[in-house]
């Protein structure tokens, strides 16, 4: 399906809106009383999170009754026959960091056509920062363009990525540096957009809703997502989880997944 520009970026503003509405209400939960407890999969959740999707949801449902909704809070596949476009939906990345009242987490929109994402908008709330992008259009944070490094190889690149792939890869000899932990995927990648980070890391298992923006966002500031083999992520797939994929400029992406591929082979992250 040829993507209708006008329609395409008609959906980019309403879930830019949808993001930056949901991050404030987000924000009155913030260090606030919450419930809380444990799902199956051992991950937090919280009335946050879910006070937070169904304001989503029902926004955007109502905006776009034809679209398919894919959220971490409902993890519904995304695969939908006649469906042109979903949505994918973090509805607060980083909810370890959120409950414990730390700043850096995010609210996370994308949509996906043919298993691409091609329009993403995502919210950090704490900062006031949203974080946009349109395929072919670039990539913004408040309005302005944003970019990746320069970066080109290890000596003194800036890489998030866990602990033990960061020893068992001999990074540090190589010349990197281990960027912060921040409690959100989403901002994690986004930082590599924005130049922040040379590039990231991420275990295995990340979900649609972990990377689908943020792959949009790093694309279209002049970076790519891949997994281990090379390959681009897609987000129509029936099971929504990702082996470990790394985020970098297009200088590097493939240096650095190579390393982190032979790393791989003896870590279980």
């Amino acid at each position: 399906m040829v993507v209708d520009a006008a329609t395409l970026e008609e959906d980019a503003a309403l879930i830019a809106d949808c993001a930056t509405a949901a991050g404030a209400l987000a924000l009155q939960h913030f260090r606030g009383d919450v419930r809380q407890w444990t799902k199956d999969d051992g991950s937090p959740v919280s009335d946050a999170d879910l006070a937070v999707d169904a304001f989503i949801n029902a926004r955007l449902c109502a905006a776009r009754p034809g679209y398919g909704m894919v959220s971490e809070e409902r993890e519904k596949a995304a695969a939908a026959n006649g469906i042109a476009r979903t949505f994918v939906v973090d509805p607060i990345d980083g909810t370890r960091g959120f409950l414990r009242g730390e700043k850096v987490w995010s609210v996370v929109v994308a949509i996906i056509e043919n298993g691409l994402p091609v329009a993403a908008a995502i919210a950090e709330p704490v900062r006031g920062t949203l974080y946009t992008a349109v395929r072919g259009r670039g990539a913004l944070r408040n309005g302005k363009p944003i970019f990746v490094s320069d970066c080109g190889g290890f000596n003194d690149a800036e890489v998030a990525m866990p602990a033990p792939m960061f020893r068992d890869g001999d990074f540090a000899q190589a010349g990197a540096k281990r960027a912060p932990v921040l409690p959100s995927l989403a901002l994690r990648l986004v930082r590599v957009a924005e130049g922040r980070f040379d590039g990231c890391v991420t275990k295995t298992g990340p979900h649609h809703w972990d990377l689908a923006a943020a792959d949009l966002i790093v694309q279209e500031a002049g970076g790519r997502i891949l997994n281990l083999s090379g390959g681009v992520p897609r987000y129509d797939s029936a099971t929504t989880s990702h082996p470990p994929v790394v985020a970098a400029p297009r200088d590097f992406v493939d240096v650095l997944r190579a390393r982190v591929a032979a790393a791989h082979a003896t870590t279980s992250v």
